[in-house]
């Protein structure tokens, strides 16, 4: 990988010809002598591949948090365990033959530390959503999720999981993720006005989830009676195409896919 990189955090389509046009930066500052291994989430996931006919693959929310970010790769597998105590010592790390692990036991209470080989700027008043590989769970660990303003901050932050239970050794792979990151803009729950309504004080909304649940329960029924038409579809698409209960266009922007800029090399 580069040592120096940069990728868009934003683009937006040009209404004219089709293009695509940057709408934002995300930039990577990488630390001299160190390697960044980074990549758009991709949606896969091996347990959605093992699922039956794929099925996990026809919840689009699943699909869109998948791929909504960039992941941070391991550059070397390890294995590591926690003896249940508080102490830093309380974590062992062992790196693969003839490498050096990326994760230390730094904090104690049963805490993994990764440390990034970057420094992240993003746009003013936007800060870094830094988590775990999502929906990639990980047998006896957990990950830990911070935010940070990245706006401004000269100073590099760590990517920590914490153990779910003492005495088992588990292994993170070369080029596994272990970290997601994804831009938010500072304040913007702040801003908001949460606000909680009956459903029967919007009518045209009432009226498209009735239509919804009605149709949902009958699917539901032609599917346990085997009916053909409802086994070959196995599933309804309604919210996968974006419309409506009613076959209403949802809005103009619905996504079913998406596709992040890699982070390219800028010196």
């Amino acid at each position: 990988m580069a040592k120096d990189t940069e990728a868009s955090g934003g683009r937006s389509a040009s209404a004219s010809s089709g293009e695509e046009t940057v709408s934002g930066e995300l930039t990577a500052f990488v630390l001299e002598g160190y390697e960044m291994r980074i990549r758009p989430a991709p949606l896969e996931r091996p347990w959605m591949d093992d699922s039956a006919q794929r099925f996990a693959y026809r919840c689009l929310p699943l699909n869109i948090a998948n791929a909504h970010g960039w992941e941070l790769l391991c550059p070397t597998g390890f294995s590591a365990i926690w003896d249940g105590s508080p102490h830093r010592e309380g974590v062992e790390v062992r790196a693969d033959p003839g490498t050096i692990a990326p994760a230390v036991s730094h904090f104690g209470e049963g805490v993994l530390t990764f440390h990034l080989p970057c420094l992240f700027r993003t746009e003013p008043e936007h800060d870094l959503f830094v988590t775990g590989p999502l929906n990639r769970p990980k047998d006896g660990i957990g990950a830990l999720t911070g935010i940070v303003e990245t706006d401004w901050s000269p100073y590099t932050f760590t990517m920590n999981w914490r153990f779910t239970r003492p005495d088992y050794r588990l292994r993170f792979e070369a080029d596994e993720p272990f970290c997601h990151i994804f831009p938010v803009r500072r304040g913007a729950l702040e801003r908001l006005q949460p606000v909680a309504r009956h459903l029967s004080s919007d009518p045209e909304l009432e009226r498209e989830h009735k239509l919804w649940s009605a149709s949902r329960n009958s699917f539901n029924s032609e599917l346990e009676r085997a009916e053909p038409e409802s086994a070959r579809q196995g599933w309804q698409k309604s919210y996968f195409r974006g419309v409506t209960p009613s076959g209403e266009k949802g809005v103009e922007d619905h996504r079913s896919r998406l596709r992040l800029r890699p982070f390219q090399p800028k010196e």
